[in-house]
């Protein structure tokens, strides 16, 4: 169960809550104009990744050796996007669950994301076959 669904409502209630008791109408204008700033500060930072990830490639990542070290299960796909700095290849239907996103350097490695509900399940790193010499 995604506790942040739950828990960050119940927090914004409870500040919203203790202004009030502290500072009657004045503390709810501070409560508002706080949880408007967190809001902001949130859409800005998503706003600032996508932006860098416009200027790249869709889908190529600079080492899918180093992606792959860096991942862990549970990031939301934007932490891959800013990891990565450039957005994902999508492999299956758009809004289709689970969502596989693929990134992949200049070496032909390739890093392969599965997220489910916007979180990341699994991945897996393919390498190119060296040739023989």
């Amino acid at each position: 169960m995604n506790f942040n669904k739950i828990l960050a409502p119940l927090v914004i209630v409870g500040f919203t809550v203790g202004a009030w008791q502290a500072f009657q109408w004045a503390g709810i204008a501070l409560a508002v104009g706080g949880v408007v700033m967190w809001i902001l500060l949130h859409f800005t930072r998503m706003v600032t990744i996508l932006k860098k990830a416009a200027n790249r490639p869709i889908g190529h990542v600079a080492s899918a050796v180093m992606l792959n070290a860096k991942l862990q299960k549970g990031a939301t796909l934007m932490h891959v996007i800013a990891m990565t700095r450039s957005l994902g290849a999508l492999l299956t239907e758009k809004d289709a669950q689970p969502e596989v996103f693929t990134w992949t350097d200049s070496s032909q490695s390739v890093v392969t994301c599965t997220f489910v509900g916007g979180k990341l399940t699994e991945w897996a790193l393919v390498r190119p076959e060296e040739p023989n010499p």
